[in-house]
């Protein structure tokens, strides 16, 4: 989530965070013209903390994302039973492909760093398994006690993205520095997505020189995301991917209310308007920057 626009403070338990969400979830909006992907999404918390009226299922979610125009979901581990849960959907459901780590805010939590990173490590073979992440750094919930171990986290991440010829997706929140620090000195993967990207356009440009992928999600459509939306504008087509994070970080006009894939029109045509770009031809982008970083899909 990105510090400044979210609704959730240090203090805030996940409990408490997640009956907060726990409310309706948005009706459907109107479906996009061309498939995109979510590059982003936990449909174990969103069927286990999302609220009511939406997705019951993995089915069921994937059914009305198609129905929405978003005909393939990223499923993202933050541990490593969600990593597991993550690879056995994928090998289920043609529709889904995983990536898996330990989320950087859980790592100074483990009591055995190092053999959870052996299990990620396991899982990453595995030919559903299409990326390493979430990983990176995080300030803003890991206090300076739990920072080294996080650190190490995500070297340790990035030298299995590497290993495994794997995208690495991060997560970046009050870090941004830090996070480019890490990459330089560990050298970064030849792919590398900056998961709900929360920087300003400075950081958007050193991020594109590098090459790294930029992925938004529904808060470049919050009224006070005013650098977001300027940082997208300074974003190739194809350097750009688009996700829900869900079953957080709901697009306005919902904001607050439980996420899930098939909302992702809503933020995709926030950016088309911001970018000036055909709607049409930014889904065909956010379509094909998807399959080249993790597809194929079907296999």
């Amino acid at each position: 989530m990105l510090a400044g626009v979210s609704n959730d403070s240090p203090s805030e338990s996940r409990k408490d965070r997640a009956a907060r969400r726990a409310g309706e979830f948005p009706p459907p909006p109107a479906p996009l013209p061309t498939p995109v992907i979510d590059s982003h999404t936990h449909l174990d918390i969103t069927l286990t903390e999302g609220g009511t009226g939406g997705p019951d299922s993995v089915e069921a979610a994937i059914a009305l994302a198609r129905d929405a125009g978003v005909d393939r979901l990223v499923q993202v581990g933050v541990d490593v039973d969600s990593s597991r849960w993550g690879v056995e959907v994928a090998h289920t459901h043609s529709a889904v492909v995983a990536i898996v780590a330990l989320h950087p805010n859980e790592a100074p939590l483990l009591a055995d760093l190092d053999g959870a990173l052996r299990e990620i490590e396991a899982l990453a073979a595995d030919p559903r398994v299409r990326g390493i992440g979430e990983t990176g750094l995080d300030t803003f919930r890991t206090g300076s006690g739990g920072r080294a171990a996080q650190e190490a986290s995500f070297r340790a991440h990035i030298a299995i993205a590497k290993r495994y010829g794997k995208p690495l997706v991060i997560h970046d929140r009050d870090a941004h520095a830090d996070v480019l620090r890490v990459l330089d000195s560990e050298g970064a993967p030849e792919t590398v997505v900056l998961h709900c990207f929360s920087g300003d356009v400075e950081f958007a440009r050193e991020c594109v020189r590098r090459g790294y992928v930029l992925s938004f999600a529904g808060t470049v459509t919050f009224g006070n995301a005013g650098n977001l939306r300027e940082a997208a504008t300074v974003t190739p087509t194809d350097q750009l991917l688009v996700e829900t994070d869900a079953p957080y970080l709901t697009p306005t006009p919902h904001r607050g209310r439980p996420n899930a894939s098939y909302l992702i029109p809503l933020t995709v045509r926030a950016l088309a308007e911001v970018k000036n770009v055909d709607l049409d031809e930014l889904c065909a982008a956010i379509s094909a920057t998807g399959d080249r970083i993790f597809g194929p899909w079907l296999s």
